[in-house]
């Protein structure tokens, strides 16, 4: 009996489409992230918890007391100019650094990176700068010290382009909204992740601003660590836990 033609090409083609499939790889499956937890691979100490060894500070206003850098100023140290406490271990380029911070209610501070010493006044740094303060009207935003200042305020996605303008292209969230995560009196932990020309400032978890910085005039590749004490009214600020890893340079991703 001859084959049906109709039915010998339906048998053709089903066989032609079996193997046409079975040529196909498999996609993979798929998956979702999921949290860090401790995230401390790669994480180095740049504190001791026990003395200023690395560091250089000014001791009317830097000590080290329960295993935490405090700094503190009184009625009668008030400050002229901020003053930092200066790691002295190297000058990252492209790193993550977290800390833990504890702040009074008058209390005026931050961490600065990729910074340089300026001669005058004595401790003094100039450059990016985490924002944090008491009253969280500051926190997490991304400030130049002693240069163009406010490269994103909390919540903001920036473009810092050449001549100092900065623009706003996106949000990672409301000011206000993002302030509730950060807790008065009491600790938070900073997760910066610096890399190439993005700046990402993070507060217990929440992104609190990024930054582009496109200027190439006025940005910095690489340069000192700090953390401030705040000219204006008595304070305290206390650090602890200083974790560092440095990142391998930014490459082009290879053509194809």
């Amino acid at each position: 009996m001859k084959p049906h033609p109709v039915r010998f090409v339906f048998a053709v083609l089903g066989l032609a489409g079996a193997l046409l499939v079975s040529a196909v790889p498999a996609s993979a499956a798929q998956s979702y992230p999921e949290p860090a937890g401790a995230d401390t691979a790669g994480f180095v100490p740049i504190f001791d918890g026990k003395s200023l060894a690395g560091w250089d500070a000014d001791p009317k206003y830097w000590r080290v007391e329960d295993g935490m850098l405090v700094g503190v100023v009184t009625p009668e140290t008030l400050l002229k100019a901020n003053t930092f406490a200066i790691w002295r271990g190297g000058a990252p380029a492209d790193f993550e650094l977290k800390v833990e911070y504890r702040v009074s209610a008058a209390g005026n501070s931050g961490i600065n990176y990729r910074s340089v010493e300026i001669p005058t006044p004595a401790f003094a740094l100039k450059g990016y700068q985490c924002d944090i303060d008491g009253t969280n009207r500051y926190t997490g935003n991304n400030y130049e010290e002693r240069g163009r200042t406010f490269l994103a305020v909390r919540g903001q996605i920036t473009r810092a382009g050449d001549g100092a303008k900065r623009a706003i292209i996106g949000a990672v969230g409301e000011k206000d909204a993002l302030a509730a995560f950060v807790r008065a009196n009491d600790w938070n932990q900073v997760h910066l992740i610096i890399r190439g020309n993005v700046l990402t400032h993070i507060v217990n978890g929440h992104v609190m601003s990024v930054v582009i910085d496109e200027d190439a005039a006025a940005r910095t590749a690489a340069g000192l660590v700090g953390v401030q004490v705040h000219v204006g009214p008595p304070m305290k600020i206390e650090y602890r836990n200083f974790l560092l890893k440095i990142l391998p340079p930014v490459a082009p991703a290879p053509l194809k």
